[in-house]
């Protein structure tokens, strides 16, 4: 008898354990925090402010990467794995990673959060390949974000008032920085308002303000750069008498300085606009760092350089 109450007694403490080690799996570990692991900076932080204290958000992805190009690592692997929701953000930035998430996937939440966009305010290439830098078109980068508030809310809805406060303070911000970006880019006289880039990342950002946009590369790195790319972007330049072009901060500088070199044979004298930040963002601490001050930055480099004020 007496060893019958301690057997019921044992089982209903591995009960009470396996309960507790449930709950706390359910809030993101022993440190009572959601572990977020992301592709890009730009759903890190964001998703960092959006969960608040809530939160551990890693980006796999740092300055200067590529994403069209990245490979998992092993230490990638141990991140996703040991990570409670994974957000990329998906319509194939990040195409080598599709078998890890696959894999992820089948054990935890993995979310990629562009794909929540509906179609037909994306934007294709002349090809029909669908462009994945939606983060350049701030309304779009917006719903994106919903959808990883969304899965927070399901994963922890405990703390559901507090994503949607913080979610909605964020946003705020956002639409003060498209009217400001706005109210900037339009200054730019109608003539000048052609952006030249190393790739095709622009064109959500050109579809906002009303900008014609020409990538050398097309919508991925991946994608081959020829002589005639070179001498149509000269046509282009010659054409519109365009005053600067520019280089992004994880792309080959080599590409715009042959366009710069042979406008000069031509006769057009072309400047480097500037460092444009494009599939990756400044430095963690940094005001390039966060998506809105890598934004302004991208929109004042642009102003200042096809506009009077830099001519």
């Amino acid at each position: 008898m007496r060893i019958g109450i301690v057997l019921v007694g044992l089982l209903s403490s591995l009960l009470v354990l396996g309960a507790c080690s449930d709950e706390k799996k359910g809030d993101g570990g022993t440190d009572g925090k959601i572990h977020v692991v992301t592709t890009i900076a730009q759903i890190a932080e964001p998703i960092s402010i959006i969960g608040g204290d809530h939160v551990a958000v890693e980006s796999l992805m740092g300055p200067g990467v590529d994403p069209h190009l990245y490979k998992a690592t092993q230490g990638d692997i141990k991140k996703l794995e040991g990570s409670d929701i994974v957000f990329y953000s998906g319509l194939n930035l990040e195409g080598n990673l599709t078998e890890a998430f696959n894999n992820i996937g089948r054990k935890k939440p993995v979310h990629g959060i562009a794909e929540s966009i509906p179609t037909d305010k994306l934007f294709e290439d002349a090809t029909g390949a669908i462009d994945p830098h939606v983060w350049f078109d701030i309304e779009l980068w917006k719903i994106a974000l919903e959808a990883a508030t969304e899965e927070l809310t399901k994963y922890a809805p405990e703390h559901a008032d507090e994503f949607e406060s913080n979610k909605e303070s964020y946003f705020k911000q956002l639409d003060a920085l498209l009217m400001e970006s706005k109210d900037k880019l339009i200054q730019i006289p109608e003539d000048k308002r052609v952006l030249v880039t190393a790739h095709d990342a622009f064109g959500y950002f050109g579809r906002a303000y009303n900008i014609e946009v020409v990538g050398l590369q097309g919508l991925s790195t991946d994608d081959e750069i020829g002589i005639t790319d070179i001498d149509d972007t000269i046509t282009i330049l010659m054409q519109y008498q365009i005053p600067a072009v520019f280089v992004e901060s994880s792309i080959n500088q080599n590409s715009i300085k042959a366009v710069i070199e042979g406008a000069e044979k031509r006769g057009l004298d072309v400047k480097l606009g500037g460092e444009l930040y494009s599939d990756a963002m400044g430095d963690a601490g940094s005001e390039e760092g966060t998506y809105i001050g890598m934004y302004k930055h991208n929109v004042n480099t642009i102003y200042k350089a096809l506009s009077r004020e830099g001519n």
